[in-house]
């Protein structure tokens, strides 16, 4: 009921109605927002544009939980940022939950024994939760560089563990800032560093193939945002890799040059591609993408044009290419 009225999760919600659990407010609002942008994407699929705007409009809830003067501190030291989300009463005053609260450095949090304001995982990870939205978000941390900075924080300050559902999407979210060479650079660094053959080489728990597949996408070299005609490209671990379609039978084919964690070019059936992403058309219809692999960052997914799309993006601020993924 919050939802539709309040349109965010309250911290201790409560109506006389019904309610939900009382834990996880922050992170139920982010992944509510992005359920109902999902929602939106099938409704226009369906020709239901009555139901496509009210979803549409519901997958901006995720801004109502920001809290553009919240500070991060990590042992008594201020970590200079600021803006986290932050749990809210029913009656619109804002709650605490400490940034770094169920991160790895501070201890799990456990839906059963101690649950939290965000599930599993902390605020700190939770802050980069708005899979359809990352342009506005880059926009409220600051821009692309302060955004490239805190997902380095993230990921190197003991904030966040691979072996995590959540963390999977942080891993990408240079594309976002123009930095591509950054993701792909850092996956290499989780496979085979933490996805390998030994014993302990498949981290956290499985949930149902969460965990394999993570790995087998990296290794593919095509990571999805799920819910979007979206790929992030990043180096295959392998010289090739095929991927044939069941129904069709046809063949996308992953061919990786050169040595490197970087991209240095890609095409796809011998055409430049400057894009960093791809769509899922490509296994549909099948093709050959050839992934050129470098020693240092260069320039191949930089341009604005390149980055993958925002398709909630404030609504009325949509760019061509992500009005085109909700046609």
């Amino acid at each position: 009921m919050s939802w539709k009225a309040l349109n965010y999760i309250p911290y201790l919600d409560y109506h006389y109605l019904g309610f939900g659990t009382n834990s996880r407010s922050v992170s139920r609002t982010l992944e509510y927002s992005y359920d109902d942008f999902c929602l939106a994407v099938l409704s226009k699929g369906l020709g239901k544009q009555d139901s496509y705007t009210k979803y549409m409009a519901r997958s901006m809830n995720w801004k109502n939980t920001w809290k553009e003067d919240q500070r991060s501190v990590i042992n008594g030291n201020d970590t200079g940022y600021v803006g986290f989300f932050q749990p809210k009463y029913l009656n619109g005053t804002w709650g605490f939950q400490d940034p770094i609260k169920c991160a790895p450095i501070e201890g799990f949090c456990s839906l059963t024994s101690n649950p939290q304001e965000t599930f599993e995982d902390s605020i700190w990870e939770y802050q980069f939760y708005v899979p359809h939205d990352i342009s506005t978000l880059i926009t409220l941390l600051g821009g692309p560089q302060t955004f490239v900075e805190r997902v380095k924080y993230l990921h190197h300050a003991g904030l966040t563990d691979i072996g995590n559902e959540p963390s999977f999407l942080t891993a990408f979210l240079y594309h976002y800032a123009g930095r591509p060479g950054l993701s792909s650079q850092l996956v290499h660094q989780h496979v085979p560093g933490y996805f390998n053959d030994t014993t302990t080489g498949l981290p956290g728990n499985d949930d149902t193939g969460a965990m394999a597949s993570f790995s087998a996408f990296v290794t593919m070299g095509l990571f999805p945002n799920p819910g979007q005609d979206v790929y992030f490209i990043t180096v295959p671990l392998f010289p090739g890799i095929n991927v044939k379609n069941p129904v069709s039978g046809k063949v996308a084919s992953v061919r990786k040059t050169g040595t490197g964690d970087f991209v240095k070019s890609v095409r796809l059936d011998g055409v430049e591609c400057g894009k960093s992403w791809i769509g899922h058309r490509f296994f549909a219809d099948g093709g050959v993408l050839e992934i050129e692999a470098g020693e240092t960052e260069g320039g191949w997914g930089s341009r604005q044009e390149d980055l993958p799309p925002s398709p909630g993006a404030g609504m009325g601020g949509m760019s061509t290419q992500s009005r085109e993924m909700l046609v």
